[in-house]
């Protein structure tokens, strides 16, 4: 009887997939309201604020990413899955999500399992897992990097990872990278592991990766490249990642002869005070109190002005803030 209620499981969660995955991407086109919705949710989430009316609006139109990304703030709220958490994770996963999917059936990793409070849901870990396999199976075939990347977390075997990085993914070349220098892979000689890291943070900062960029900034610092480390730093910057926009800031206005820029006290002014919207997120806070008081020091109160009006244009001209937060991220 429990054998045959797991296949009549299977076969139904397959019609509702199949049901599921032969409409659009989402349940609905979301409407500009929606859309707007998703796009500031995701930028709250990104930037580690309330997020969650914004997500809301969105993945209650059927939007499968703003499902997920509730789940994920609903999860990281209460720090396991919850029953609505894992509501979301399924609306998102039916619609073809495979990082639903992986959040899943990997749940009995998951806080909820460990203190016995796992939701029931529409199927078993394993049902998802299957599922996730065979969603990733053919775009891994195609040789979508991201893709193998996921298989990388499933599996947690580096040559996943190596391929990901071949395949071009940044984020993986990133991480590949990292595992290197914490002594993973193997490498007939020391050297050839620094150089293999080297290489693949500055494919990564190359590919648009901004934490990858801030690595690579500090790689070509401390070997007296300073040409390189000021262009990659302002790169990373101009992503929207905090450190980098902090750093840039600081050392234009605090350090200038360190990297060998010539010092800017309003636009390293200007920067850093961008950094007080993250209302304290990150730990950013103390930095900038820190910081702009010593840049303000130097300060006519016609430049504070004019970093004042600099910090609203550079907010206008470049993405939003961000700590770049990793997909699958705890």
């Amino acid at each position: 009887m429990k054998k045959t209620k797991s296949i009549l499981s299977t076969i139904l969660f397959s019609t509702f997939f199949i049901f599921f995955a032969s409409i659009d991407n989402t349940l609905a086109a979301l409407a500009e309201e929606e859309a707007l919705a998703k796009k500031q949710g995701i930028i709250l989430f990104n930037q580690y604020k309330v997020a969650e009316p914004e997500l809301r609006i969105a993945a209650s139109a059927g939007d499968s990413e703003s499902q997920f990304y509730l789940a994920e703030y609903i999860r990281k709220q209460n720090q396991y899955i919850t029953p609505e958490a894992k509501k979301w994770y399924e609306a998102s996963a039916i619609q073809g999500n495979y990082y639903a999917m992986f959040r899943l059936a990997t749940s009995k990793s998951d806080l909820c399992s460990v203190i016995k409070q796992c939701p029931p849901g529409l199927n078993t870990p394993s049902d998802w897992m299957k599922l996730l396999l065979k969603t990733t199976e053919p775009l891994i075939q195609k040789g979508d990097g991201e893709a193998m990347a996921v298989m990388y977390s499933i599996k947690g075997e580096l040559d996943w990872l190596k391929r990901s990085a071949d395949a071009g993914y940044a984020p993986a070349q990133r991480l590949l990278a990292n595992r290197y220098k914490e002594g993973e892979g193997f490498f007939i000689f020391p050297w050839a592991r620094s150089q293999a890291t080297e290489d693949l943070l500055k494919q990564a900062a190359e590919g648009g990766n901004p934490k990858a960029m801030m690595e690579y900034f500090g790689v070509l610092r401390g070997e007296g490249d300073l040409a390189g480390a000021r262009y990659w730093l302002e790169q990373a910057a101009k992503t929207g990642y905090e450190s980098g926009v902090y750093a840039y800031g600081y050392f234009l206005a605090v350090e200038p002869d360190t990297l060998g820029f010539k010092t800017d006290l309003v636009k390293g002014h200007a920067l850093i005070s961008l950094l007080k919207e993250l209302d304290g997120g990150g730990g950013v806070q103390k930095f900038v109190d820190d910081t702009l008081p010593k840049i303000e020091s130097k300060m006519t109160n016609l430049q504070v002005t004019e970093a004042e009006r600099k910090s609203v244009e550079w907010k206008a001209t470049h993405p939003p803030l961000s700590f770049f937060p990793p997909k699958l991220g705890f």
